[in-house]
């Protein structure tokens, strides 16, 4: 007997509505003009413009909506763990998770508190300590430079887009000014959990947090996490399911169940100001807005979210 389907509430709205609305949210956008601060512990993008704001939706249909700056390029940051950490489960699958653990962190992203209880296991990788664990995987064995162009691939299939590049003055800025990720690295490796020489691992990983997108390329790339029709299969559907799982418990970090209460897809977010959502067989949504909140996420991209899920309908809680 065929499994009866959840009940997924009104009808998804036709490419034609959701474009005014999305048009109509990013003047909304402008006009509250709650933008928040910028990441100017990165000089790089200390520099970036404030008062910007972008948003894509890729429908299932294959219909890419859009509006604002959503053809400027950012820097994705810690979005770049969730395309990592999908490398890494397609080269060794489930042994991760002998290296990183799953559960929600409940601290800042660069806290090294937990990795002192939790005897250098990170809480999750999408913490920076987790993520400098999945990326000294993704070395082990190889060159920084094979390493980053797996990763760089896997985006650019993802995406369909040859011109995804990684920013190379990002990366210099993050080396310069990485003193709290390059002590979380030293400390994964007083506890055996950092195969790699530290500086390996962390120049693998500042240049990783440098690839720059904007939120067409980005929303087009989300179409493999989402498990969208036409989607290149780079990605099996089992390990997509992991994947947005972590995006909805752990993916912005100390706010990630405020996140997943207002908003109620998986998303993961990034200093860049930029945040990758999906709504799994629905939809890919990309949104940027570089201003920041208290605690690391974009402050007009996550009201954006908000918003975007109200008008919608689309949860994963039904």
């Amino acid at each position: 007997m065929p499994q009866a389907q959840p009940d997924r509430g009104r009808a998804d709205p036709s490419p034609e509505a959701l474009q005014e609305f999305l048009t109509g949210l990013a003047a909304e956008i402008h006009a509250r003009a709650d933008w928040g601060k910028v990441a100017d512990y990165i000089p790089e993008l200390a520099d970036v413009e404030l008062a910007q704001f972008g948003i894509a939706v890729q429908l299932a249909d294959g219909s890419l909506c859009h509006a604002g700056a959503s053809e400027v390029g950012f820097s994705i940051q810690s979005i770049s763990k969730v395309f990592s950490l999908a490398c890494v489960l397609g080269r060794i699958g489930e042994q991760i998770w002998q290296r990183v653990g799953r559960e929600p962190s409940g601290s800042r992203f660069d806290s090294i508190l937990l990795l002192e209880l939790e005897k250098g296991i990170p809480r999750n990788p999408f913490i920076n300590a987790g993520a400098l664990v999945v990326t000294d995987e993704l070395l082990t064995g190889r060159t920084p430079r094979d390493a980053l162009a797996e990763i760089i691939h896997f985006i650019r299939a993802a995406a369909g887009d040859d011109a995804i590049h990684i920013d190379r003055a990002v990366a210099m800025s993050e080396q310069a000014t990485g003193d709290r990720n390059r002590a979380l690295g030293n400390y994964l490796k007083s506890y055996g959990n950092l195969k790699n020489p530290v500086d390996y691992t962390l120049g693998t990983y500042f240049h990783q947090c440098a690839i720059e997108m904007d939120c067409l390329q980005l929303a087009r790339a989300g179409r493999v996490i989402a498990g969208l029709p036409g989607a290149p299969s780079i990605l099996a559907p089992a390990r997509a399911r992991r994947i947005t799982a972590l995006m909805l418990t752990c993916g912005h970090y100390d706010e990630s169940g405020d996140f997943a209460f207002r908003v109620g897809l998986p998303g993961k977010s990034g200093v860049g100001g930029g945040i990758l959502m999906v709504a799994p067989g629905r939809a890919s949504i990309a949104i940027w807005s570089p201003g920041l909140n208290a605690t690391g996420n974009s402050r007009a991209g996550a009201y954006a979210a908000e918003k975007l899920a109200e008008f919608t309908g689309w949860s994963v809680f039904g």
